[in-house]
């Protein structure tokens, strides 16, 4: 699932949730429902700018 991906990523960057979201240009709540698995649906726009952020492709970020 891509919650756990983008969560890996993320500490690998040693990015906190907060900055993640910033450099994405979401909400803060945004990463953390996604994160979480909440937000199992999320907008290609919003998957889109968390893969730039993360520094990785969307194909590379959705793939299991």
């Amino acid at each position: 699932m891509f919650a756990k991906k983008i969560r890996e990523l993320r500490n690998k960057k040693g990015l906190s949730q907060e900055k993640l979201a910033r450099l994405a240009n979401v909400s803060f709540v945004t990463v953390v429902k996604i994160e979480s698995g909440e937000s199992r649906h999320p907008t290609i726009q919003t998957m889109a700018g968390i893969a730039k952020a993360l520094g990785v492709s969307l194909d590379e970020l959705i793939k299991a």
